[in-house]
């Protein structure tokens, strides 16, 4: 077996320097900018042409490497699929010699040692990848084009895998969000059996005011939080959180990490700390779509925690409303589109207490039916977990490959 050798990333790969200018080029071709690299996946989500750029742009071929080197840390890279154009903040990356593969340049643009590389940049605000640096840069490369090709066949069964995974991932999803509009809505119904025979009753109409009433929040600062697992310190639910940490309708505290806690402990009145069930909202959304985005809190046990900045707590009136079907409930985009139409701002859209009273809700008259079709729902919640959970593994798994791969730690037994 042929072993490693030591080469700089200049004598590994080169720029691919050819230019394109929109402005005298009358020709459309795909146009790649920074915001079409998914991070750290490898993909590109989409492009637009050519002919709604103004400045110039670097040409790429497929085969060719890409590498978004503004904010290198995000890892957003590519394998071209077909010839085009991207943003001059993009290297196009071939490689120097026919001794190395396409397909092996782009893992090893991947690996963490390569990452860790370019994250030598220049600039503070906006940091860039230093070529001059890279350039220079050692690298433990295989000296077999054949065992570079076979690790690349290799790590794409794991590509294969991961993609096929986020597939079924997206296709729960869209499985969940028809379940969500025909069973919140009473387009499709659940036959609930109990002593006196089978529910079905009908749903019925009612205003936010007349189930849940509002417990108070605490506008604590960011700055006042720390992240930390202190058994004695209160929980405080921050609006950031709720639009970017919390992945689905839940923030289950058995499970959830990183919730922050108060710094310095305040007075609290024992009726404002959030109980299971409770539905907390943020009042604030820089995007429209984000407007009323909320959680439902459960598994506290013996925890102490709070509504916290830009939040709405709602604690709804158990003998009209069951718990969980109110998560679902206001997850729903009947419900989250009259409160995208309450909103009020500009920059910033914003919900308030005045303007949720009268919000109207449609819901099931029947605590059984509520409480039988948020089963149905975490059940396709679960499923979906699971799926993102497999994902992950996957995608650790790969990425445990190629370090032990490219860098020579394992090696493919390549016979002729």
């Amino acid at each position: 077996m042929e072993n490693l050798i030591k080469m700089e990333f200049g004598e590994i790969a080169e720029l691919r320097k050819e230019k394109f200018n929109p402005v005298i080029s009358n020709e459309s071709k795909p146009c790649l900018e920074l915001e079409h690299f998914e991070q750290a996946t490898g993909k590109i989500i989409g492009f637009i042409s050519s002919l709604e750029q103004k400045s110039i742009k670097n040409v790429f071929y497929k085969g060719d490497v890409l590498f978004g080197k503004l904010r290198p840390y995000l890892r957003k890279y590519w394998l071209a699929e077909f010839d085009g154009v991207c943003s001059s903040e993009v290297w196009v990356l071939k490689p120097k010699t026919t001794d190395i593969s396409n397909s092996y340049l782009f893992n090893l643009i991947q690996t963490n040692e390569f990452i860790q590389a370019a994250n030598v940049s220049s600039g503070s605000k906006m940091p860039r990848a230093d070529w001059g640096y890279i350039i220079n840069y050692p690298f433990s490369i295989i000296n077999s084009k054949n065992e570079q090709i076979a690790i690349a066949q290799l790590l794409s069964t794991w590509d294969n895998a991961i993609t096929k995974t986020q597939a079924l991932i997206a296709q729960k999803e869209q499985r969940k969000k028809w379940l969500m509009q025909n069973l919140l809505t009473g387009k499709m119904r659940l036959k609930i059996n109990d002593e006196l025979g089978i529910i079905n009753d009908e749903l019925k109409k009612v205003n936010l005011k007349d189930v849940f009433k509002f417990i108070k929040s605490y506008s604590i600062s960011r700055e006042g939080l720390k992240i930390t697992e202190d058994k004695n310190s209160t929980y405080c639910i921050h609006y950031g959180d709720i639009h970017s940490l919390y992945e689905n309708d839940f923030l289950d505290f058995a499970k959830q990490h990183n919730i922050p806690q108060l710094i310095n402990e305040i007075s609290i009145n024992e009726t404002d700390y959030l109980k299971d069930g409770d539905i907390i909202m943020a009042d604030a959304s820089e995007d429209y779509d984000g407007v009323g985005e909320s959680v439902e809190v459960c598994n506290l046990e013996h925890r102490k925690a709070i509504g916290g900045l830009h939040t709405i707590v709602l604690r709804g009136n158990s003998k009209i409303i069951s718990p969980n079907y109110a998560a679902y409930l206001f997850s729903s985009e009947n419900v989250r589109n009259k409160l995208r139409k309450m909103a009020n701002g500009t920059s910033v859209y914003s919900v308030s207490k005045s303007t949720l009273h009268n919000l109207s809700l449609i819901i099931h008259n029947s605590l059984k039916e509520q409480a039988a079709i948020a089963q149905v729902l975490q059940a396709a919640d679960k499923e979906i977990q699971l799926l993102k959970m497999k994902c992950d593994k996957l995608k650790e798994q790969k990425k445990g490959l190629m370090q032990q791969l490219l860098t020579g730690k394992k090696r493919l037994t390549i016979i002729n």
